[in-house]
Formats: structure tokens, C-alpha cells, sequence
């Protein structure tokens, strides 16, 4: 009998080669110095002999690192740092927080920060709406929340995605993804519901994150059918149900996706340059469209 082997088990291609422990759908033929690990060239650092994984420069193994060598990079080129989640957890504490409020200051504060397209609200005795230039209600509402289900919900899924997401993107573009999806649904909400529809909610951004952990899977080769199922379920839901904004859902899907197509598939040698102009041209269609249908309805 032979002894079983410490050493991880390491998935193979068609070729014989091994995938990247990261990135299983990425083959290579690198390793890492230290811990021997494959490696792809996403995940490579730069050592003094040699290339060392991230996970080994995290935990201080690599003591061989140069000074001035490159730090791990993500998926999408982000920097790798000590805490994963550190974004999705913030987004959490925000989002539980204003539901905090939500219940201390009452209907009031709702009625001063749900999207609603312009209508006089007797709430507040006045006419509101973004078409009347409260454009900071399209991000506001992403952040509101009334109903214990409807913030478990959203809260969960924001946990479980951003698990999937931040690690992959890094913690601004993560960031930048998950705002720019929450106001693509309120945009796409904005354009196409009834103006004095008020509708609130950070499920634009978390369909935003489903979209990305598609295009996510899809990069590193992943199956992507349970991710699929899971999408469709969650449409078919959105269309069905009452009181839920398909608009919202659909919006934040789009732009979650269009974005992390745009982080994922920049090349390398002009990588930050290519991201910032993705995310930049997104927030500008959007701005233009909040802006014509503030025209219209003016």
C-alpha cells in the first residue's frame, strides 16, 4: 500500500495540466515557490526566486518577496487584500442601518428618500420626485428598506453574492458594480413605471451581483447552470409577484453585467484605463436617461 499524499489534490485539463488552485479553468504550468501550488498568471507574485501565490504572500510565508515586487491582483486586477468581504460587509451595516432609521423616524423619512419619478406626496405636503431635481432619491432608495422580509432577503443574498463577487473583483471595483447596479434599477424604474409609483429597495443591486457572478463564472470556466437556474427563478418571481419593481430587478441585472464584462475581459496592459472608462460610459448612459425623462415629465 502506498501512503496517501499531503500534497492537494490539483485539477487537470484535457492536457494533463494543472488548473490554477484559484481558478480551476485556468491551466498553467506554474507554481508557486513555496507552498508548490499552481498558479495562473492572475495569481502569480512576483518573488525574489521565482513566483509565490497570494494566499502565501498574505500569511507572511513568503519572506523571499521583494520589496518592490507586485502585490496579488484579482480576478479583475484588484489588489488582494487581508479581509475579502470587508466591502460587503459595510454595504450590510449601511443597508441595516437605514432600516433602523426607517423604523425610529417613521413614514416621513421613507417618503423623503424612496425613488418616486415626481407626484405630490401628502406626507410631506409638497410635490417630490427626481423630476423635480431630487436626483440623490435614485441611490437613496437602494438603501431603503420597510419590511423585515424584504431586508432579509435582500441582505442575504447580498452576503451570499458578495462571498462570490468581492473576492473576484477586488474591493473597488466591487464596490463600483454593486452602486452603479442599485442605480441601473432605479433608473430603468425611473424610465418606465408610473411617475408617482414609489419604489424602494437594494435588489437592483443585488441583481447586479447575480449578473456579475455569471460573467464571473463564465471567465474562469465555471458551470454555469445552477447560476442560471437560480437567475431565472428569481426573474420569474420578479414578474410574477406584486408589488415588485421588474424594472429595478432588470435594470440592476444589465448594468451588473455590461460592468463586469467590462472589469473581467480589459487587457492587462491597459487594464485601469479600460475599467474606468466601462464603469464611466454606464454611469454616463444612466445620466443621460435620468435626464431626458426628467425633460419629458417636466
Amino acid at each position: 500500500m502506498e501512503q496517501a499524499s499531503d500534497r492537494p489534490q490539483e485539477p487537470q485539463d484535457a492536457h494533463g495540466l494543472p488548473g490554477c488552485y484559484r481558478h480551476p479553468g485556468k491551466e498553467t504550468g506554474i507554481r508557486c515557490t513555496r507552498c508548490e501550488r499552481p498558479i495562473c498568471t492572475d495569481c502569480m507574485v512576483s518573488a525574489s526566486v521565482g513566483f509565490q501565490c497570494p494566499d502565501c504572500v498574505r500569511t507572511g510565508s513568503g519572506t523571499g518577496h521583494a520589496p518592490g515586487a507586485n502585490r496579488p491582483r484579482t480576478l479583475a486586477g484588484g489588489v488582494v487584500s487581508a479581509d475579502p468581504l470587508f466591502v460587503t460587509k459595510i454595504l450590510l451595516a449601511l443597508n441595516a442601518v437605514v432600516f433602523i432609521l426607517v423604523l425610529a423616524l417613521g413614514q416621513r423619512f421613507v417618503a423623503e428618500t424612496e425613488l418616486i419619478g415626481y407626484a405630490f406626496n401628502p406626507q410631506l405636503g409638497e410635490i417630490v420626485g427626481v423630476a423635480d431635481g431630487e436626483w440623490y432619491r435614485l441611490i437613496t432608495a437602494t438603501f431603503l428598506h420597510e419590511e423585515v422580509p424584504h431586508i432579509g432577503f435582500n441582505l442575504l443574498g447580498l452576503w451570499f453574492l458578495g462571498r462570490l463577487v468581492e473576492p473576484e473583483l477586488g474591493r473597488v471595483r466591487y464596490l463600483a458594480v454593486y452602486l452603479l447596479s442599485g442605480l441601473g434599477g432605479s433608473v430603468l424604474a425611473y424610465l418606465l413605471a408610473e411617475e408617482n409609483q414609489p419604489s424602494l429597495g437594494a435588489s437592483g443591486a443585488v441583481f447586479g451581483l447575480m449578473g456579475a457572478v455569471l460573467v464571473i463564472a463564465r471567465r474562469t470556466r465555471m458551470d454555469v447552470r445552477p447560476i442560471v437556474l437560480i437567475l431565472a427563478i428569481n426573474l420569474i418571481f420578479s414578474f410574477t409577484r406584486e408589488n415588485i419593481s421588474w424594472e429595478g430587478h432588470i435594470g440592476g441585472l444589465v448594468i451588473g453585467v455590461l460592468v463586469t464584462l467590462g472589469l473581467v475581459h480589459a487587457p492587462r496592459a491597459h487594464r485601469n484605463l479600460v475599467q474606468g472608462a466601462v464603469c464611466a460610459g454606464a454611469l454616463l448612459v444612466l445620466l443621460v436617461a435620468v435626464i431626458a425623462r426628467s425633460v419629458a415629465l417636466a
